[in-house]
């Protein structure tokens, strides 16, 4: 099985020559400088195409660290927390009454699979599942 960065993994242009055998090449009835040409071309087009997407979007990105700003006493559905980057997070599922409330909280926005995100406020406590609203 195939991991998401090894999916994405770009793999050198193999010259027409390598991957033909002699016979198979000459069957083709091209000029060395015509192979050499096509060869060219091909390795170009390989470079420029664009990057396959990836195989589990959202497991490509990384956790994003920040702080919350303002108080954070817990969370249910429809919360929203604001963090200093200026970015919102909305919960969608999840709902957790903490102990103490906490001021200016650092917390993780965790990438899950199929573009889901998990908010942690602790490593100890549940994580919200979370999506970006700006």
């Amino acid at each position: 099985m195939l991991l998401a960065g090894q999916a994405g993994a770009q793999v050198p242009y193999v010259a027409l020559e390598q991957r033909l055998d002699p016979q198979a090449l000459a069957e083709v009835g091209l000029t060395p400088a015509q192979l050499q040409t096509l060869n060219r071309l091909l390795r170009q087009a390989e470079a420029e195409a664009p990057a396959p997407a990836p195989l589990f979007p959202g497991l490509d990105d990384g956790p994003i660290t920040a702080k919350v700003t303002g108080q954070v006493g817990g969370w249910a559905p429809g919360t929203v927390f604001t963090l200093d980057s200026g970015q919102q997070w909305q919960v969608l599922k999840g709902e957790m009454t903490l102990k103490t409330a906490r001021s200016n909280p650092e917390i993780v926005v965790v990438p899950g699979i199929a573009g889901r995100w998990f908010l942690q406020v602790d490593e100890d406590l549940p994580k919200a599942r979370v999506f970006r609203i700006r």
